[in-house]
C-alpha cells in the first residue's frame, strides 16, 4: 500500500499565501501541492529571486531589518546575491525565508492586512514579555514563541 504525502489542502490558504509572498510558481518554478514539495524546494534552496520578491513587497519593515533579523542575511550579502538571482539560497536561508513568509502570512490573516501584520512584528508585544516579534525570529526558540503567540491571538487567548 502506497503512503500518500501529506496534503496542503487542510490549511490550503496559508501555504498558498506563503507561496505568493515568495513569488508563486513563476519564481519558485513549481506548484507546491504537499508538504514534501515544500521540503524538496527548501532542501535544494529557494531561488534568490524569491527572497527579492518577499523583501521587495514589504510595506512597513525596512529591508535591512527583515533581512538581518528574520532571514539571517546582511543587507550587503543580499545586495551581492541580487547580482546572481539564479543561484539558490542555502538550506538555512531558504528555511528562514520560508518561515518569515509563513509568519507574515499568518499575521496578515489575523490582523487583516500585511501593513498591520508588519506593524505588529515591529511593536513590543505584552505576550512576548515586551519583545518585538521580529527580534525573536533569529532563533528556532524565538520563532516558536512568535508562532505560539500568533496562535493565542488567533484564538483570543492573550496570556
Amino acid at each position: 500500500m502506497a503512503v500518500k504525502a501529506p496534503s496542503l489542502e487542510a490549511g490550503a490558504a496559508e501555504p498558498q499565501k506563503i507561496e505568493a509572498l515568495l513569488g508563486g510558481s513563476r519564481i519558485l518554478a513549481r506548484r507546491l501541492t504537499n508538504v514534501l514539495d515544500t521540503h524538496e524546494l527548501l532542501l535544494h534552496g529557494l531561488p534568490a529571486s524569491a527572497l527579492n520578491q518577499l523583501v521587495g513587497n514589504l510595506v512597513v519593515i525596512a529591508k535591512n531589518e527583515s533581512l538581518e533579523k528574520a532571514v539571517g542575511m546582511s543587507l550587503r550579502t543580499w545586495q551581492r546575491r541580487k547580482d546572481t538571482p539564479s543561484k539558490p539560497l542555502s538550506q538555512e536561508q531558504s528555511g528562514r525565508a520560508w518561515k518569515f513568509a509563513e509568519i507574515l502570512a499568518k499575521a496578515t490573516d489575523i490582523f487583516g492586512s500585511q501593513a498591520e501584520a508588519e506593524q505588529w512584528l515591529k511593536r513590543p508585544a505584552v505576550g512576548l514579555n515586551q519583545h518585538r516579534p521580529i527580534d525573536l525570529l533569529g532563533t528556532p526558540a524565538g520563532i516558536e514563541l512568535v508562532v505560539d503567540h500568533l496562535d493565542r491571538l488567533e484564538y483570543g487567548v492573550y496570556t
